[in-house]
C-alpha cells in the first residue's frame, strides 16, 4: 500500500480574528479548529502527520500532543514556505501527501479519503480539492484549459477581471506525489502582490514539467469553509452544530429545537432522550436512555443514567444515577455522585458530595463536602457548614436521617442512622443513631411587650 502523509498548516496568527488567541485555537463546538482537522485526518490510514506551527507554537503543540509531529515556521512567508518546513520530516519519503489548512474545521475524513483515491486513480502528481460557488470572492480560482484540464490556480488578489468570473475555487486542500511536491517547492518564487511563496504555484510548476494535475470537486462547499474572522467562526459553529444535532436525531434522540441546542462533539446520548431548547452539553458527557434534559440546562463532563430528568440546572464533572429528578435551578458542582431515585430540587447546590439512593434535598439547601446515605430527607434551607475560613471538613449523614428545615450541620460532624435533627438547629457535635437532636435557644414569649413598648415611647 502507498505511504500516506499529511501536512497541516497551523502557523498563522490570524490578525482578522482580532484576538489574543491564535486563530487555529479558536473553538468550534468546544474544540479548537486545528484539533478538528487533526482528528479527522487521524481517522485515515496515514503513515505520518506533520503540523506546521508558528504563532503560539507551544500552545498549539500542547493541544495536539501525541496526535501529530510538528515543524516550526519561524517567519510566515506563505503557504509554500510553510510546507517547506516539513522538508526534514518528509522530503525523502515516497508516497502521497495531503496538505490541509488548520482553519478548516468542517473538513471530513470521507472527503479527504475521496480526494486521495481520485489522486491515485488519476496517477496524478497533484490533485486539487475544488468546489463550485456563486460567491467566489476572496478564493483562489481554478483555471482550466480548453480541454477542461487544470492549467493553474490564481489567487483572487492576483487574478484578472476575466479570471475573477470563474466560480470553481481552490479550497486550499491538496494531494501531491510527495517527491514531486518537495522538488517543486524549491522552484516556487515570491514574485506576486504579497511577496509570498504560494503553494498553488506548485501546480503551475508541475504543469510546466508535463506532469498530470487533477482536480476533485466536492459537492459540499460548507466543508471547505476557511475561518479567518469571527463571522466565519460563527458560521462554522452553526454548520457543525447542525451536523452534530442531526447525528443524534438520526440515532433516536428528540431535539425539540435544534437551532437553539448546543451539543459538543464527544457527547453520547441514549435513545428516546428528549433535549429541550437552550441546553448546552459539553466535554465528555454521557446521557442514558429516556432522559429529559432542559430547557436551559448546562451539563459538562457528567455521566447521567436512564430516565433522569434535569431541568433549568447546571451540572459539572459529576455522576448522576437513573430516575433522578434535578431542578429547576439546581447546581451540581464537580466531584458529586448522585445515586438512583434521588431528588435535588430548586435552588439546591451540591458540591463534592455523594447522595445515596432515594435521598432528597428538595429546596434551598447547600450540601458540600458531604456523604449522604440512602433515604435521607434534607429540609428546606439546611446546609453543611464545611468551611472555617481555612480548611474544609466532611459531614456524614447516615441512612434514614431526617434533617429539619433551616438546620446548620457544622463539620466535621456525623448524623447517625435514622436520627432526627429538629428544625432550626445548629449541630456542632455528632448525633447518635435513632436520636433526636435539638440545638437552638429556648423560646421565650414576653406577654404585652408591644403595648409596654408603645407606652414608653
Amino acid at each position: 500500500m502507498t505511504n500516506r502523509f499529511a501536512v497541516i498548516l497551523a502557523a498563522g496568527q490570524g490578525t482578522r480574528m482580532k484576538s489574543k488567541l491564535y486563530k487555529v485555537l479558536h473553538p468550534v463546538c468546544g474544540k479548537p479548529m486545528v484539533e478538528h482537522v487533526v482528528e479527522q485526518i487521524g481517522k485515515l490510514d496515514m503513515t505520518k502527520m506533520v503540523t506546521i506551527v508558528g504563532h503560539g507554537a507551544e500552545l498549539v503543540k500542547a493541544k495536539l500532543e501525541g496526535k501529530t509531529a510538528f515543524a516550526l515556521q519561524e517567519e510566515q512567508l506563505g503557504t509554500a514556505h510553510a510546507v517547506m518546513q516539513a522538508d526534514e520530516a518528509l522530503s525523502n519519503e515516497d508516497g502521497v501527501t495531503l496538505v490541509v489548512c488548520g482553519d478548516t474545521p468542517l473538513i471530513q475524513a470521507e472527503t479527504m479519503e475521496a480526494l486521495m483515491k481520485h489522486h491515485e486513480a488519476q496517477k496524478a502528481k497533484a490533485t486539487i480539492l475544488t468546489a463550485y460557488t456563486d460567491q467566489p470572492e476572496g478564493y483562489g480560482r481554478l483555471i482550466r484549459n480548453e480541454e477542461g484540464f487544470v492549467e493553474r490556480i490564481v489567487e483572487h488578489k492576483d487574478a484578472t477581471e476575466e479570471e475573477r468570473k470563474v466560480k470553481e475555487i481552490n479550497t486550499g486542500v491538496f494531494c501531491f506525489d510527495n517527491q514531486a511536491l518537495f522538488q517543486a517547492l524549491k522552484k516556487v518564487s515570491n514574485d506576486n502582490v504579497q511577496g509570498e511563496y504560494y503553494l498553488p504555484d506548485v501546480i503551475e510548476i508541475l504543469k510546466n514539467d508535463g506532469e498530470i494535475v487533477s482536480a476533485y470537486q466536492t459537492d459540499n462547499m460548507e466543508e471547505t469553509l476557511g475561518v479567518n474572522d469571527r463571522i466565519a467562526l460563527a458560521k462554522a459553529e452553526k454548520i457543525m452544530r447542525k451536523r452534530i444535532n442531526e447525528f443524534h436525531m438520526r440515532n433516536g434522540v428528540s431535539i425539540i429545537d435544534p437551532e437553539n441546542t448546543y451539543i459538543g462533539l464527544d457527547i453520547i446520548i441514549g435513545m428516546d432522550t428528549v433535549i429541550y431548547p437552550g441546553v448546552q452539553l459539553s466535554g465528555k458527557t454521557i446521557i442514558g436512555e429516556e432522559c429529559t434534559i432542559g430547557p436551559d440546562t448546562e451539563i459538562k463532563d457528567c455521566t447521567i443514567k436512564d430516565q433522569t430528568v434535569i431541568r433549568q440546572s447546571v451540572a459539572y464533572d459529576s455522576a448522576i444515577g437513573s430516575n433522578v429528578q434535578i431542578g429547576p435551578f439546581a447546581h451540581i458542582r464537580p466531584n458529586s455522585a448522585i445515586a438512583d431515585e434521588v431528588k435535588i430540587g430548586n435552588f439546591v447546590e451540591i458540591k463534592k458530595a455523594s447522595f445515596g439512593k432515594g435521598s432528597k434535598a428538595s429546596h434551598l439547601s447547600y450540601i458540600g463536602d458531604a456523604e449522604v446515605g440512602s433515604n435521607v430527607n434534607i429540609g428546606c434551607g439546611s446546609i453543611t457548614v464545611n468551611y472555617d475560613g481555612k480548611n474544609k471538613y466532611l459531614t456524614k449523614i447516615e441512612d434514614g436521617v431526617f434533617v429539619g428545615c433551616n438546620s446548620n450541620l457544622v463539620a466535621p460532624v456525623t448524623i447517625g442512622k435514622n436520627a432526627y435533627v429538629a428544625a432550626g438547629s445548629t449541630i456542632t457535635e455528632d448525633v447518635p443513631g435513632d436520636g433526636l437532636s435539638i440545638a437552638r435557644a429556648r423560646q421565650v414569649n414576653k406577654e404585652n411587650y408591644v403595648n409596654k413598648l408603645k407606652h414608653n415611647q
